[in-house]
């Protein structure tokens, strides 16, 4: 079974980030387990803390990140970048360096905010970081949704037919480029 592993870089309960995992995991195939993880437990990222025994939900979360198929992080744009919850997430996630869960797995990323931007300055700050973790990013246009506030029903459904649709060949694309990447990473 493969799984997609989403992690939302948003706190908020009606976060629209997490609300937009939620409505990836509908494209996925049938074969994929879907999972969203919550970061919010995650101490700070301390190498005091960083040995044996790490924290519990480290050690869960560590877990969930070796198990993953695919990554797929949304974020909301905070002052230009990502959220620090998920920079502190990413940080967990990257110890060893160069030996780490994100060593070559495959990520996508998603953003959504009330901006007409989208999103996009937090994308790129992400995309950097992912980068320096040799995770391998999917190369692809960006999901962004601007105006995320207006394409979400009351209930938390994405309810813009160009956002669903474009979400769709995202995911899809995704999908297909991750099992690419996987094959040749096993034949290897």
């Amino acid at each position: 079974m493969m799984r997609l592993v989403a992690i939302s870089g948003s706190l908020r309960k009606d976060s629209f980030n997490t609300q937009l995992l939620n409505a990836a995991a509908k494209f996925l195939p049938e074969h994929y387990e879907f999972e969203l993880l919550d970061i919010s437990q995650l101490d700070y990222y301390n190498e005091d803390i960083d040995t044996e025994n790490k924290p519990l939900a480290v050690t869960r979360f560590l877990a969930s990140i070796e198990r993953a198929s695919v990554l797929l992080f949304a974020s909301p744009e905070y002052n230009h970048g990502m959220s620090g919850v998920l920079k502190n997430a990413i940080d967990w996630a990257s110890r060893p360096a160069f030996q780490s869960p994100l060593l070559r797995k495959p990520c996508g990323i998603l953003t959504a905010a009330k901006s007409p931007v989208g999103g996009a300055r937090a994308q790129a700050d992400l995309k950097n970081v992912l980068s320096s973790t040799l995770s391998q990013i999917f190369p692809a246009v960006e999901y962004l949704l601007p105006d995320a506030h207006e394409k979400f029903s009351a209930q938390g459904e994405l309810t813009d037919s160009i956002a669903l649709g474009r979400l769709k060949r995202y995911v899809e694309g995704l999908i297909t480029w991750a099992n690419g990447i996987s094959f040749i990473s096993t034949e290897h």
